[in-house]
């Protein structure tokens, strides 16, 4: 790649999960941090963020566990019943790991061409371009998300 994926950019792991009240429980319990605020969406069109090239509507809880001394975070995301790359992963594969993010700043632009150059699919373009889901799991056994800045 002419602009490659930054490993110094790592910056988060995210799993989906069926029951995010006992998986926030078991991570806390493991890394022995306080517990983290469940936010919860609903599932109302966005038109700022595509699912497949449609304008997204699910609805998600989301938690954060900020592990910022290491320089990453856990996101724990539990989605609805509606399409989305959260529900599609946790249909075929259970509870895991959904995507690892990566920032790549001002490069996100020619990251993300170069990606579909190379065959990959755009699963979820989020909040205008401030982050996108990369269907790598075929291909890396996990999603990218690919962010230009925090």
């Amino acid at each position: 790649m002419n602009n490659p994926i930054p490993l110094g950019g790592f910056i988060q792991i995210a799993l989906v999960v069926e029951n995010i009240e006992t998986a926030i429980d078991s991570w806390c319990e493991l890394f022995d941090v306080p517990r983290p605020s469940v936010r919860v969406t609903e599932a109302v069109p966005n038109h700022d963020e595509t699912y497949r090239g449609a304008v997204a509507a699910y609805g998600l809880k989301l938690a954060v566990i900020d592990c910022a001394d290491r320089g990453f975070i856990v996101e724990l995301h539990e989605p609805d019943r509606n399409p989305s790359t959260f529900r599609e992963f946790l249909d075929k594969h259970g509870n895991g790991v959904h995507h690892v993010g990566f920032q790549v700043g001002d490069a996100r632009d020619a990251v993300i061409g170069e990606l579909e150059d190379m065959g990959y699919v755009m699963r979820t373009l989020g909040a205008g371009g401030s982050w996108t889901i990369v269907d790598a799991e075929d291909a890396l056994g996990v999603n990218l998300n690919i962010k230009p800045h925090l």
